[in-house]
Order: C-alpha cells, then sequence, then structure tokens
C-alpha cells in the first residue's frame, strides 16, 4: 500500500478538478471530516492543486494528474469549433487516473461535480469501481442540451449514486433523466463547533450594517440587493452595505452604486478569509440573498455563505430560489421573496428594523434550522451512509 494511506478501510478517491478554488470550503470540510470520522480514507485526484496554505491536505493523499501539453488546443476544439462546455480527458488523462485509482487501491470513486463528471467519462468507461457524483447547482442546469444533454445521461446510467445539495436540484436531475432510485440528498456541513451565534439587536441611529457573501455573478441577485438598499437608505440614511466577495461583476455594481449615490455606504471587500468572513458575520445585522436563475440556466443549490450567515444568527431575506426555502423558513428564520423582487426585500427589511422581538426571533430561528439540518457531524454521518450503500451493493454484483 502507498505510504500514508491506511489498509484497514476503504479508500475513496475524489475527483475534483482543482483542489481546491477559494470558494470550495464546502468540499473540504466533506473531504477531510470524512478522513477525520475515520470510516474511510480520503485521497484527492486532481488536475491542479491551488491554495495551499488555505486547503492544507497530507501530500501524499493529494495526486495531481499532468495536464495534456495540447490541453488548451483541446479545449479550443471542443468548445469553440464543437460548442460543447466540457473538454473530454485525453488517452493520456485517463490512463493516468487509472494508474492512481489502481495504485491507492481505491474501492469507490466519488467525482464533484455534474460537468466534470462528463469530461471524465473515458475514465468513467473504463473504471470497474463504483461511482458516486455529486452536483451542486449551476451543473444540473447549464449546457444540459444537445450533445451534451446526451453525455450528462450517460454519467447518470454510469453512476451508482448521484447527491444533490437540496431537494430541488434533486428534482431538476430527475427532470434531466436520472434514474430517482439513484439520487440521494446530501446537504451542505457547516462546523458549528467554532461558530459562535449571537442575537441581534437594533443598533443606534438606525446604523443598520446589511450584508452579502457570495461571488459576484450574475446568479446572486446583487443588482437586487443594490436596489433594494436603495430604497431602504432613503428612509434609513445611515444604513450600510456590504458585498463580501468577489468576481467578474464587482466594476459594474461599483459604477451603479456611483450612480445611485450609494458609494460612501456600500463597501466591496473583495475575497475574504474564514476568519475575515466571520467578522463581517459578526458585524451585520441582516444577511441578503436574493438568488436567481442565470441568463445560462446557472442556478444555486443551498448557498454555503447563507448557511454560515445563519450559524451565527444571522436573520436571512431571500428569494424563493433553488434549495434556499429547505434552509430558510419564511417568516420563522428569515422572509423569502420572489426573484428579483427589489421592493419586497426593502419592505422585509424595513419590517426587521422596527420589529425588535421579530428580528431577535429569526436570529435564534436561523441558528436552530442550520443545527437540525446542516451539521457538518450531520453530513459526514450521511456520506459515509451512502458510501457504505453503494460498496454493499457492488459487492453484492460481484
Amino acid at each position: 500500500m502507498p505510504w500514508g494511506i491506511r489498509d484497514t478501510v476503504p479508500v475513496v478517491a475524489h475527483f475534483c478538478s482543482t483542489f481546491l478554488k477559494p470558494d470550495m470550503q464546502h468540499l473540504y470540510r466533506q473531504i477531510t471530516g470524512l478522513q477525520a470520522a475515520g470510516e474511510f480514507e480520503s485521497i484527492v485526484i486532481t488536475r491542479s492543486r491551488e491554495n495551499k496554505d488555505a486547503f492544507w491536505y497530507w501530500e501524499k493523499k493529494v495526486r495531481p494528474i499532468p495536464k495534456h501539453p495540447l490541453r488548451f488546443f483541446r479545449r479550443f476544439w471542443y468548445r469553440t469549433c464543437r460548442g460543447m462546455s466540457s473538454v473530454p480527458l485525453s488517452f493520456r488523462e485517463s490512463r493516468d487516473i487509472l494508474y492512481e485509482l489502481k495504485r491507492t487501491r481505491s474501492e469507490l470513486m466519488h467525482v464533484y461535480f455534474g460537468h466534470v463528471a462528463v469530461e471524465l467519462l473515458p475514465v468513467l468507461r473504463c473504471c470497474r469501481l463504483p461511482v458516486v457524483v455529486s452536483f451542486h447547482g449551476a451543473d444540473a442546469g447549464v449546457d444540459v442540451d444537445g450533445e451534451s444533454g446526451e453525455r450528462l445521461r450517460e454519467v447518470f446510467k454510469i453512476a451508482s449514486l448521484v447527491m444533490a445539495r437540496s431537494a430541488a436540484l434533486l428534482e431538476d436531475l430527475a427532470g434531466l433523466g436520472c434514474p430517482e432510485e439513484k439520487l440521494r440528498l446530501l446537504r451542505t456541513g457547516i462546523p458549528l463547533g467554532g461558530i459562535t451565534a449571537k442575537v441581534r439587536s437594533i443598533p443606534e441611529e438606525g446604523r443598520w450594517n446589511l450584508l452579502q457573501a457570495c461571488r459576484l455573478v450574475e446568479k446572486k441577485g446583487l443588482f437586487v440587493t443594490l436596489a433594494a438598499f436603495d430604497l431602504v437608505s432613503a428612509k434609513f440614511p445611515q444604513a450600510t452595505l456590504t458585498f463580501a466577495g468577489d468576481g467578474p461583476l464587482e466594476s459594474e455594481l461599483k459604477q451603479r452604486a456611483d450612480r445611485l449615490r450609494l458609494s460612501q455606504r456600500v463597501r466591496f471587500t473583495g475575497f475574504l478569509s474564514q476568519e475575515a468572513l466571520h467578522a463581517e458575520f459578526d458585524q451585520a445585522h441582516v444577511f441578503i440573498h436574493p438568488s436567481q436563475v442565470g441568463a445560462d440556466g446557472n442556478r444555486e443549490g443551498v448557498p454555503n455563505a447563507l448557511l454560515e450567515a445563519m450559524a451565527t444568527g444571522l436573520p436571512v431575506v431571500a428569494t424563493r430560489h433553488g434549495g434556499i426555502p429547505e434552509a430558510v423558513e419564511d417568516g420563522v428564520s428569515g422572509r423569502l421573496l420572489d426573484e428579483g423582487d427589489a421592493a419586497g426585500i426593502a419592505s422585509a427589511l424595513e419590517e426587521y428594523f422596527g420589529q425588535p422581538e421579530a428580528l431577535q426571533a429569526a436570529c435564534l430561528a436561523a441558528r436552530i434550522a442550520v443545527e437540525q439540518h446542516f451539521s457538518q457531524e450531520r453530513q459526514v454521518k450521511e456520506v459515509s451512509r451512502q458510501y457504505r450503500e453503494v460498496l454493499q451493493l457492488s459487492s453484492r454484483l460481484h
């Protein structure tokens, strides 16, 4: 057995195309949580390793696969000439991945995400291991027609189980052709032990601090947040809004804030570490997240930052989008509006501003909701149970 791999428990090979991008804290928690629980050995196979300082993991457990020397031209061919969003692996890359699966004596392969599984089809067709595929949101709504749709249905056929982070996402996958008997719910896990919750109170002189933490991309409804804040600020001129995160819409958002004459009260933090993000949660009074379906079909599962905010006792004003209603109960742990309803979001915020009892009750309910349904301990137990289910089924078939 290779150094660093135990031979007393089953080995699970987690395939992440990039291990890991800054916004993939949830994957790191899942993989390391499984390793710490001791029921499975977690190794990682990846095309690229990034952000080692933020996502430290034993070197011997991370197996980078050399990129194809002509990958740029292959990407151009498949994406530009053939109109495909996913670029299939080359023979060389497929060979290297299969070799790592054999060398580590992996008994199960877990692929993140759906579009990556499509790229990985050359391996999945040859791999004799049971395969689990996780879908997290956009990978169930973007580029699912034509040839890409056919390849996605092949993934469904090969996979032993298909996991999704919300019941709404499971419905989407069933609609795309995944057999319902293969679908399993696996919610995001939040490590509650290190998160302190507090009850918010009415700030002096109306100095409300509103927060949205996310990638600055279309599906997050950022311009709806800004429009709602514009309405709120007319009545509460001391209120502030913080966008915590980075992304392609940052410049346009700043220009919009400037045109609305809100630049002095809208703050952009850029990407934040977990510690800095939780400091923002601590200073905020309400978390805003008006998600919407993007023009390309991109949508949410259950946003990780939303759950972390709720774990700190932040009430949420959000939209009835994707899996958000599975985390936020309207009128209890927050408020839910229709997508794009800036006026409704502003009205919900103003209700909290004028009702301290409702605000405080929502703070408590937000933390309780995460404890009951989204704790990391619960998630690790559930994914372990699903792995055992797959391995037992595989042993019966062989």
